[in-house]
């Protein structure tokens, strides 16, 4: 009974039961704003940090065409130099994903754009393999706190209605990335030649720094994260700007809904009853998605240019072709999220790449096709099935965790794809070099999306329509 209570005990709780109020309340106020030019501001921040973490992720696969010849290294080594940077990138995801809860994810985001575009720089003075393997390596750690960190905080701004397209759209500048990424090497190849342009093209890397510097003071703090950090008046400050945005039609009715209360972070509760089997399902998602897309299309231009025959030039406009469809399929599903939902289309890309791996190897087994065009067919199979599940999934895991462990959450199902993309270029290194063949490869690749598909037909929940305060108790 409240009256059996002293009076410090009675006002704290007193105190607690207010402070769950202002938060839902905060909740309210924030699911009725639409998209407007505030939000755009935040993704338009945000999103040059994560077009260079996809830049600079993938610039190394530009690079190595070159690399092979002006470090003289081999295939094992290529492997190796590729994995060092998701070495770092699997530390970095568990690193700033603590920093994110703890700190915020403004910090978070920052700190790491600041880390990757120095490090990118410094990569541009590499002088072999060896300085180039450890600094690419701590650069890692950079590149794998960034998107984590602006995946929580663009999605705690964006209300339910329509999250997963806008998210989804969001996401896609890291395709942008990756598809400039070959594009933008080739200018570069062509401006200064290959032997300089490699180089060039770390240096282009740095250039997050200056937004860096930007988002010190125009880039907001999730509101979420203060509300649930107890920083109410910092929330409903932002929440004040938010709603004086001028748009065409007011703002609709308030309608609170009352939040459970709330609770502190527990590192350990990734893996509590109520979130293990979906901490499952998106570290299997994530893991499979990137084992394939970054041990595949890592590998792609140099595959090209040793398998297949092409010259530099030709085997880099294929990736641009291949990245191409990769971001239109995205674009697509962005329209079908908030309509079919998450799962189905998920479990289809799955699918898409099982029947692409295992095609492939059959292919190669029984007509002996390992020209350039088996390994476009194949790319274009996986690049559609994981499009399906990359920039969606990361969406997909900020909706299953809470606001006190989002960003921890999201991190740690990014460090799995980072650790798949250490295995798997190395093994496909290993493959080759051990004469396997590609069709070894194919084999691996599809394995992984038929894993992966059961996985989520079996475990996966469907988020559409459901707040993010309703889908995490």
């Amino acid at each position: 009974m409240r009256g059996s209570l002293s009076g410090d005990a009675s006002l704290a709780i007193d105190d607690a039961g207010a402070a769950d109020d202002r938060r839902s309340l905060i909740i309210a106020r924030l699911e009725r704003i639409p998209f407007s030019r505030f939000h755009f501001r935040v993704a338009s921040i945000l999103g040059v940090g994560t077009f260079f973490d996809a830049f600079d992720a993938l610039t190394i696969a530009v690079a190595l065409t070159v690399i092979f010849s002006s470090l003289h290294i081999g295939f094992v080594n290529a492997g190796l130099l590729i994995s060092s940077g998701y070495a770092g990138q699997f530390v970095g995801a568990w690193l700033f994903g603590y920093l994110s809860e703890v700190y915020g994810r403004k910090f978070a985001f920052i700190a790491s754009m600041t880390l990757f575009g120095l490090l990118s720089i410094a990569t541009a003075f590499a002088w072999n393999f060896e300085s180039l393997f450890v600094l690419r390596l701590v650069q890692g750690l950079g590149l794998g706190g960034e998107v984590p960190a602006a995946a929580a905080l663009f999605n705690e701004y964006l209300r339910t209605v329509n999250r997963g397209r806008i998210g989804l759209i969001y996401q896609s500048i890291f395709i942008w990335g990756a598809l400039l990424s070959p594009i933008i090497g080739l200018a570069v190849f062509g401006l200064f030649g290959q032997e300089i342009g490699w180089r060039v093209l770390f240096l282009l890397g740095g250039l997050p720094l200056l937004d860096a510097l930007y988002a010190m003071v125009a880039l907001p703090e999730s509101v979420r994260w203060l509300a649930h950090r107890g920083r109410a008046a910092a929330a409903e400050k932002i929440l004040d700007e938010m709603e004086t945005v001028p748009r065409r039609t007011p703002l609709p009715p308030l309608h609170v809904q009352r939040q459970a209360p709330d609770q502190k972070m527990r590192l350990g509760e990734l893996f509590a009853p109520a979130y293990r089997r979906r901490t499952i399902v998106v570290w299997v998602q994530s893991a499979a998605t990137f084992f394939v897309a970054y041990g595949y299309n890592i590998w792609l231009p140099t595959l090209y240019v040793r398998i297949g025959g092409l010259p530099v030039s030709y085997a880099l406009w294929l990736s641009v072709v291949s990245w191409a469809v990769t971001l239109g399929t995205m674009y697509g599903q962005a329209f079908l999220l908030d309509t079919i939902g998450r799962k189905p289309l998920f479990v289809f890309g799955f699918a898409m790449i099982a029947i692409g791996g295992v095609g492939g190897s059959i292919l190669v087994s029984a007509a002996h096709a390992t020209g350039w065009p088996i390994l476009f067919g194949v790319q274009l199979f996986m690049g559609f099935g994981t499009a399906m599940n990359s920039s969606a999934g990361i969406t997909y895991t900020a909706e299953l965790y809470p606001t006190r462990m989002r960003g921890w959450g999201v991190a740690l199902a990014s460090s799995m794809n980072r650790l798949a993309s250490i295995i798997a270029p190395t093994a496909v290194g290993a493959l080759l070099a051990g004469g396997l063949g590609i069709g070894s490869v194919f084999a691996l690749f599809g394995l992984a999306g038929f894993i992966a598909m059961i996985v989520l037909a079996t475990m996966g929940i469907e988020t559409k329509h459901r707040t993010l305060e309703e889908l995490s108790p």
